[in-house]
């Protein structure tokens, strides 16, 4: 029977690891004698092994969208209002139905000047603020009851994915005829819209969130108060921030349209004028302050968010 021999390669020769005893049988003639071969360090492969390896993961390929540059977001607006100017520039534009960013600008300043354009500002603000800090209290309230109970569940979503389906706008008529024309109608009309987007993300974000986690408060015998705080809010910030930024954006949407309903005053009446006399320059002062309320507004959310959820890494950087 043919032995295996392990040991080292010694001036051409095979020496066997183990010395054969007085019993051991020398091999048969004609039967071929197996020797395992060494294992040699070889300091140089592994050197070029490591080395290529480090080249690989420098030169791989990179996927995500790259790296972040200062003020990056005002690069497209800039680039818009300089196409806006080459072609007011060159006559492509007719002042009569486009006014050139010079005549918005002196605009502006008349109307700064008169003091008209910052008391209209304001309102609109008011009226901004007030419906979007309804909505999201709404918002948040409905989606917090519907997301830890299943009795809140069963008597809340439903309805609200009705809501979801019928735009604020579209309710114009109804909340005419109970709330008015006044103040309350504009603010309620807000405040829809901001409720149901807050709604929307808030309380899918409640219910995505793993049921390890609950089992596991389950198991450390938290409190309610502290599974609230530990694990609901954590895990529902994410989806509150996105409704937050779009309910920013649908309460400027929902100003726009109930400022030109029987008011006499804000951007949106402003605006609703200056279409009656067919002045073209007031009406995009009044879409750039939009413009620019609804830039600085989401970009403030934003920042709040990246200091909020610091903790994640995200392609957003």
């Amino acid at each position: 029977m043919t032995e295996l021999l392990t040991g080292a390669r010694t001036a051409g020769r095979v020496k066997p690891a183990v010395a054969p005893g007085k019993d051991a049988k020398p091999p048969e003639p004609g039967t071929p004698v197996t020797a395992a071969r060494p294992t040699v360090s070889r300091p140089g492969v592994s050197r070029f092994t490591a080395s290529r390896s480090t080249a690989s993961r420098s030169t791989r390929r990179r996927l995500g969208p790259g790296r972040a540059v200062p003020f990056g977001r005002l690069i497209g607006p800039v680039l818009v209002i300089a196409l806006w100017w080459s072609a007011s520039a060159i006559g492509y534009l007719d002042p009569r139905i486009l006014s050139g960013p010079g005549t918005v600008i002196s605009t502006a300043s008349d109307l700064i000047a008169s003091g008209r354009l910052q008391d209209n500002v304001l309102i609109s603000l008011q009226r901004a603020g007030l419906g979007l800090l309804f909505g999201v209290a709404a918002g948040v309230l409905l989606a917090v009851a519907a997301g830890l109970s299943r009795t809140g569940e069963y008597l809340l979503d439903g309805p609200l994915q009705i809501k979801r389906a019928i735009p604020s706008l579209a309710m114009l008529p109804l909340l005419i005829l109970w709330l008015g024309i006044g103040e309350q109608m504009k603010v309620t009309v807000i405040a829809l819209g901001v409720a149901v987007s807050m709604y929307i993300n808030t309380y899918a974000s409640l219910t995505g969130i793993d049921s390890r986690y609950v089992e596991l408060a389950e198991g450390l015998d938290l409190s309610r108060a502290q599974f609230v705080r530990k694990v609901v809010v954590p895990g529902s910030l994410p989806g509150f921030f996105v409704g937050l930024r779009l309910g920013v954006t649908a309460s400027w949407l929902g100003l726009i349209v109930v400022e030109q309903i029987n008011a006499t005053s804000g951007i949106g009446y402003m605006m609703f004028q200056a279409q009656q006399y067919a002045q073209s320059d007031v009406i995009i002062v009044g879409l750039v302050a939009y413009g620019i309320f609804g830039f600085v507004s989401d970009a403030a959310v934003r920042a709040v968010e990246r200091r909020v959820l610091s903790w994640r890494r995200t392609l957003a950087g």
